[in-house]
């Protein structure tokens, strides 16, 4: 029998990754390209959708040259994209403006209103809160500051959906997509009607809902130009990326999580129902029938590429050497950073304060840090926001022992342990951690090399480094963490105020 291969597409918000798989789930060829993020202002986030189609048709090319296979061995293609990216196209097909990303801030107004006016019956029909990252809230920012944009839109795809579009030239999405519009009633599986009425938002403009694993056609004869792909290999729907990759990690029982260091940092838990409490967000799982929680902070890599561009990319160090010179400084400083706290609100954050007011900090700088002591705090105040997020869930019985640690962040040995020891829970790092591996297992899935998502991932993901908790570390951090969480609220007044002298 011929070799199947499987591809998987992801979209991040810094890079677009294209990967090939087999049966065994070992990576045949894979291929990435940076992406271009816009800030035309303070607190937008904006990519141009084209971008993601360029990079798409030269990874999967490069990462088809890598592997050596012959592209009609491979059986299925799937994608995956950060959730709440709208892409408005008109009635001619083409995108009518660039898409808004989920760390994009400029609805924050929308979103205190319709909070304030409808929170409790969008709650009860969507399973979430109105926040700036949510598209509902986006798209009443459009209607009042953008009316043409609206005006001109027939269709609105997500990320990965648009994408898939180019692949296919058909228009569809997937249930947890759905729900990251908020336009979605989560209970019923359907869209809102009332959820569009808030916003006047026509709900013709949105797409037919299907399952994770749905094939929905085939590579057209000119996307197989662009790509390389053999014309009408089987194209399957997919999903979000942070469903796709808890489930890619090996999560994928109730109970089980993952911990993601990538542009963002995210605690998942897979729950068979939706949480009840409104500090963290609730999904429909890829896998059918369960939910996934999660609760993240804004900024992660983010920040770390922050402060390895501010303090270390200099004198011809740049990129992974000077990660790796952060790395060894991080190490070569006792827990704690020697009293220094750093904040990672660079860019507003979500759970569990959800305000986009508030601002990054270090606090407690004295002439005895040095750049060393920078590294560690930041690496400290990410786990600790992430250990926010962990209070959050056990508030609502939602506890963990053990977690998948996936995301670029990850590769760093040091920033592991750190959140093993902050959690005071086991971290386990998987062979592959990369989104595109389950969406690679989701096209497996949907062209029917595996009965279901579980059987995929149990004869597939495997363990390369696991870090225990130490104790006593723990106990250290708890109580840092506690300064920590006082010095942040102590500062919402004083975030407030500066953000109100700039105008933000």
């Amino acid at each position: 029998m011929t070799q199947q291969y499987f591809v998987g597409i992801d979209v991040g918000a810094g890079s677009l990754t294209a990967m090939i798989i087999d049966l065994a789930g070992t990576v045949a060829g894979s291929a990435s390209e940076e992406l271009v993020t816009h800030n035309p202002h303070p607190g937008w986030s904006e990519q141009d959708p084209q971008d993601w189609w360029r990079a798409l048709c030269k990874t999967i090319r490069q990462a088809l040259a890598e592997s050596g296979i012959r592209p009609e061995h491979i059986a299925a293609v799937s994608l995956s994209a950060g959730a709440h990216t709208p892409v408005l196209v008109d009635a001619g097909g083409q995108v009518v403006r660039p898409a808004i990303l989920w760390s994009d801030t400029r609805s924050r107004v929308e979103a205190a209103e319709l909070k304030d006016n409808h929170g409790t019956e969008i709650f009860d029909i969507a399973c979430n809160v109105p926040a700036a990252t949510w598209t509902q809230p986006q798209l009443l920012w459009l209607a009042r500051h953008e009316p043409e944009s609206l005006t001109r839109t027939k269709r609105l795809y997500v990320a990965k959906d648009w994408l898939r579009a180019q692949l296919t030239g058909t228009w569809e999405t997937d249930h947890t997509e759905a729900a990251g519009t908020m336009l979605y009633d989560a209970r019923r599986k359907e869209w809102s009607g009332r959820l569009c009425e808030m916003i006047g938002l026509d709900p013709s403009v949105l797409p037919p809902i299907v399952d994770v694993t749905d094939v929905i056609g085939g590579v057209t004869a000119d996307a197989a130009r662009e790509t390389g792909l053999p014309v009408a290999t089987p194209v399957v729907c997919g999903s979000s990326d942070t469903s796709i990759e808890t489930y890619g990690a090996g999560a994928v029982a109730v109970g089980t999580g993952a911990v993601k260091l990538a542009t963002a940092a995210t605690i998942t838990m897979v729950s068979p129902e939706p949480g009840q409490s409104t500090s963290v967000i609730n999904y429909p799982f890829c896998v059918p029938d369960h939910w996934y929680l999660i609760g993240a902070t804004n900024s992660c890599a983010s920040a770390h590429r922050w402060l390895r561009d501010t303090f270390f990319a200099e004198n011809g160090v740049a990129g992974a050497q000077a990660f790796a010179s952060m790395d060894k400084a991080a190490g070569s400083v006792a827990p704690g950073a020697k009293g220094l706290l750093f904040h990672p609100y660079l860019q507003g954050e979500r759970t569990p304060y959800w305000d986009p007011l508030l601002r990054g900090d270090f606090l407690g700088i004295t002439f005895a840090h040095d750049r060393r002591h920078f590294v560690r705090a930041l690496y400290e105040g990410v786990a600790f926001s992430l250990y926010d997020v962990l209070l959050a869930l056990e508030e609502q019985g939602k506890g963990m022992a053990e977690a998948r640690i996936i995301g670029g962040g990850s590769r760093s040995a040091i920033w592991r342990q750190i959140v093993a020891d902050v959690l005071g829970i086991t971290v386990v790092m998987p062979r592959i951690t990369d989104a595109s591996f389950g969406t690679a297992l989701v096209a497996a899935v949907g062209a029917g090399a595996f009965p279901d998502l579980p059987t995929a991932a149990e004869h597939t993901v495997s363990i390369a480094a696991r870090h225990e908790p130490n104790a006593q570390q723990h106990q250290h951090y708890r109580e840092l963490h506690a300064i920590y969480r006082d010095a942040a609220k102590a500062l919402f007044d004083v975030n407030h105020r500066l953000s109100a002298l700039n105008k933000e």
